[in-house]
């Protein structure tokens, strides 16, 4: 046998061990996925709360909302404090059939008027209180919530009593940074999203079709 067949010999043999190796592995990984697919039955709505500092909750949330129309579901939206910017996922969105219910006073920095903030959330959750009752609506986003207890503009335990007596089979997403933790408790699914870079902080404005 000359060197090179000798060392294509060997070659081989470590490359079918590897092989080897990671066929055992992802097997492995295979029995523990099936066993928790097997063990994971039930059904129910599920809560999601999307919280911490870093970009992308809302636009997580959108993504769920989109995903529900996708497959013929029905889905609503109540936005909490962005209400004055333009919003490309309400344009395109509003165009399937979701509903859309926004606070529309913009950020709390921009009014400076709690009173007038408060009316105005209050509003809006009355709206959202509807759509948790609704057995119609198959998911509900409830975008930037979380300011809304943290401001106590609305009160957290009417918040906590609608996410508990919706409907079964309602999913509900709640998005905004300093989540309330009797929502984290209640909640079924946690995010924690957090920032390791933002363009903001290097002088980047917030820019149309990316940002909003």
């Amino acid at each position: 046998m000359t060197t090179d067949n000798h060392e294509n010999e060997q070659a081989n043999t470590i490359d079918t061990s590897k092989a080897e190796r990671h066929k055992a592995r992802q097997q492995k990984v295979k029995v523990g996925v099936d066993a928790k697919i097997a063990a994971a039955q039930d059904e129910k709505g599920i809560l999601l709360v999307l919280t911490g500092n870093g970009k992308g909750k809302s636009t997580s949330g959108f993504g769920s909302i989109t995903r529900a129309v996708g497959h013929g579901h029905k889905a609503a939206v109540v936005q909490f404090i962005k209400g004055t910017w333009a919003c490309g996922e309400r344009n395109l969105l509003e165009g399937a059939g979701v509903p859309f219910h926004v606070m529309g006073t913009g950020f709390t920095w921009e009014t400076q008027d709690k009173e007038k903030d408060t009316q105005a959330a209050m509003e809006a959750w009355l709206e959202a209180e509807k759509l948790l009752k609704d057995e119609s609506i198959n998911m509900v986003l409830l975008d930037e919530l979380t300011y809304m207890v943290s401001y106590h503009y609305i009160e957290l335990e009417r918040v906590l009593t609608a996410l508990r007596n919706r409907p079964a089979m309602q999913h509900v997403i709640i998005t905004g940074r300093a989540c309330h933790r009797d929502i984290i408790e209640l909640a079924d699914t946690v995010s924690e999203v957090q920032p390791i870079k933002h363009a903001f902080n290097e002088g980047i404005k917030a820019q149309l079709g990316f940002d909003y």
